[in-house]
């Protein structure tokens, strides 16, 4: 198997190219990474909250009938 670059420095480098190529890989990985973890947040975030207007809703019903 012949390889296209003749070192690791040449494969990072990829003729001047390389900065542009890596940081589309970066940039890419950044939004898939958000696109995976922003809904995981998002529900944990909804979830702690729907528990707090329970609690918020269950103290006033034990106050009101008291």
């Amino acid at each position: 198997m012949k390889f296209q670059f003749e070192s690791l420095q040449g494969f990072l480098w990829m003729s001047g190219h390389g900065p542009y190529v890596w940081a589309c890989y970066v940039i890419t990985a950044l939004a898939l990474t958000y696109l995976l973890l922003s809904p995981v947040i998002k529900r944990r975030a909804l979830m702690a909250d729907l528990k707090r207007q329970a609690r918020v809703r269950e103290h006033e019903m034990r106050h009101q009938t008291s």
